[in-house]
């Protein structure tokens, strides 16, 4: 038997081969594409073009796996193949991995490159993995390539919002919009730049023209709602929202994790939990019995209980579904198994503040003395005025600039969701990204006041004293305005090191204890016994208090017409 081996392919077969896939491809004709590249490469294993038509094809079926196999083999045959390598950085970016993208990209983005592909993937790598500052910097390089691309400013526009430069990104988007882009994710943007410069009706306006051009748009619908509640403090407003989307569209998960956590937000625990069944109807998910877990905690220990363990077996390896175990047992008075749980947390996560309240708040339960060398008030809990910055010669003089300065970004009703503030507004943009010079002066009040108490802190080994270096950098300035009854919930930072509030503005009943005054130590989750506060401070103008982020603290409500006004900030080592 004889057997006739193929006749190799002429580079003129190869070359009509792949201009006929890509016609496939230009219409919509994917699973024959690619078909078509199967055969070619069949015969031509080695034509990197090919590998990379495939890959097109595969990820537009949304078939990511072989997508990225596809990429990669292009870009083993031909390493410098850019086009490999901005597709295959799109498919990581869809699967949630944007450290291999911009490690992907790196040897193709040099300060020289002008490529407009490989701009803007490295800029979105780098905003996926939370490094915006520099993907500002590669986007705008991405605009200046390309000054009348429409996409480059929506992406530049994204990145700004992202970084909480508003101004900046709402300037970008009226270049896209001018340009005639018109994409649901560009109002969105929009709407974000405009909202987080404190015009919420406007906001709102924008957020709807985003679902008009896309019903089901989920996170315009979300933050849409979540406008309503800012701007008006009105509940029913908030949720009729959610009510006229699900009734033209139908519920979604997403969605309805959204609707109970502004449920939960407004105090609704109940309701919130109410939702999260709904959404279990749709499907098991640990997103779902996670928070399920959280709220259950508060009326139902035996429902929470479920709830965490479920989401721990659906997602052994999160630690917050961990956490939610160990909140459970707490809830349930159970300190002996929470604490195990707690410990885990720290070796995994040793500096995640939250774990470390955990386990504190478990050896509090067990009578442990760890928990006192944790909960040191005496030595980590302190109070410093703050420096008169230089272009005020007084401190009231100051003070009173900053309080004018802030005033304006206090235009909302409602408590934005996932904070700790209750009748009170909380300023949407970091305050290291303000302009104006009363603000940026703070920074300057609060340098050695900071830096004294770093040192005054001295060495050792515990969650707070071990991370000290040489220097700090602000992880979040913001500034909360209550009104008279507001409050804070017992929380604290989970992502920060040092914590402070400075006090620019008090009403007179802070004269009368408790009133307004900083409670610590009382858990902001169910205990059993309910553990109470260990220690009050009372607030005072012009004075900073710092102490561990770790520490759970809160305020208690206030009597009066004056409103209570602080900026409140985490440090972490630099």
């Amino acid at each position: 038997m004889t057997f006739s081996v193929p006749k190799p392919l002429s580079l003129a077969d190869q070359q009509a081969r792949l201009e006929a896939a890509s016609r496939l491809l230009r219409d919509g004709r994917r699973a024959e594409a690619a078909a078509a590249l199967r055969v070619l490469l069949a015969m031509a294993p080695r034509l990197a073009e090919a590998h990379r038509l495939l890959g097109v094809a595969l990820g537009e079926m949304s078939e990511l796996a072989g997508a990225e196999a596809a990429y990669r083999s292009a870009l083993a045959l031909e390493p410098g193949m850019a086009r490999a390598a901005t597709g295959l950085a799109e498919v990581l970016l869809a699967v949630d991995r944007p450290a291999e993208a911009i490690d992907l990209l790196q040897p193709f983005v040099t300060p020289a490159t002008t490529n407009l592909s490989l701009l803007t993937y490295m800029g979105l790598a780098l905003q996926g993995a939370g490094r915006g500052p520099e993907a500002v910097e590669v986007l705008t390089r991405a605009t200046r390539a390309s000054p009348d691309s429409a996409v480059a400013d929506h992406n530049l526009a994204g990145a700004l919002a992202e970084v909480q430069n508003f101004p900046a990104s709402e300037a970008a988007v009226r270049r896209a919009r001018a340009r005639g882009l018109d994409a649901p994710e560009l109002w969105l943007i929009w709407a974000r730049a405009v909202g987080g410069q404190g015009r919420l009706e406007e906001a709102e306006a924008l957020y709807a023209e985003a679902i008009k051009r896309r019903p089901t748009f989920e996170k315009a619908v979300a933050e849409l709602a979540h406008t309503v509640w800012m701007r008006s403090g009105d509940s029913e407003a908030t949720l009729a929202v959610f009510a006229e989307v699900f009734a033209r569209n139908g519920q979604t998960v997403e969605l309805l994790l959204q609707k109970a956590r502004l449920q939960d937000t407004m105090g609704d625990v109940t309701g919130a939990y109410e939702t999260l069944q709904e959404a279990l109807g749709f499907r098991e998910d640990a997103v779902i019995h996670l928070p399920a877990a959280q709220l259950a905690a508060h009326f139902d220990t035996g429902r929470a209980l479920v709830h965490a363990r479920r989401a721990l077996a659906l997602q052994p390896d999160n630690p917050s579904n961990t956490a939610a175990l160990c909140q459970v047992h707490l809830a349930m008075g159970h300190p002996e198994e929470a604490a195990p749980l707690a410990e885990e947390l720290c070796r995994r996560l040793p500096d995640d503040q939250y774990s470390i309240a955990l386990l504190a708040t478990a050896w509090r339960m067990m009578g442990d003395e760890r928990y006192g060398r944790l909960y040191d008030y005496d030595t980590f809990v302190a109070r410093s005025i703050i420096d008169v910055p230089r272009g005020w010669s007084t401190l009231q003089s100051y003070l009173s600039d900053l309080r004018e300065a802030l005033h304006p970004l206090h235009s909302f009703r409602g408590h934005m969701a996932g904070q700790s503030a209750r009748q009170g507004s909380q300023t949407q943009q970091d305050l290291t990204r303000s302009d104006h010079p009363a603000i940026r002066a703070f920074f300057q009040a609060v340098d050695y006041p900071i830096r004294r108490r770093i040192a005054a802190l001295g060495a050792g080994d515990d969650p707070l004293r071990r991370r000290i270096t040489k220097a700090y950098d602000f992880n979040g300035v913001w500034s909360i305005r209550l009104q008279p009854a507001g409050f804070h919930v017992n929380h604290l930072h989970s992502k920060g090191w040092i914590s402070s509030a400075c006090h620019l503005e008090l009403p007179p009943s802070v004269d009368t204890e408790p009133e307004g005054w900083l409670k610590f130590g009382e858990p902001g989750i169910p205990t059993l016994p309910a553990l109470p506060p260990e220690r009050l401070v009372k607030p005072e103008l012009g004075y900073l208090v710092l102490f561990p982020s770790y520490m759970w603290h809160g305020t208690i409500p206030f009597s009066g017409t004056t409103p209570r006004m602080t900026i409140a900030f985490d440090v972490v080592p630099a």
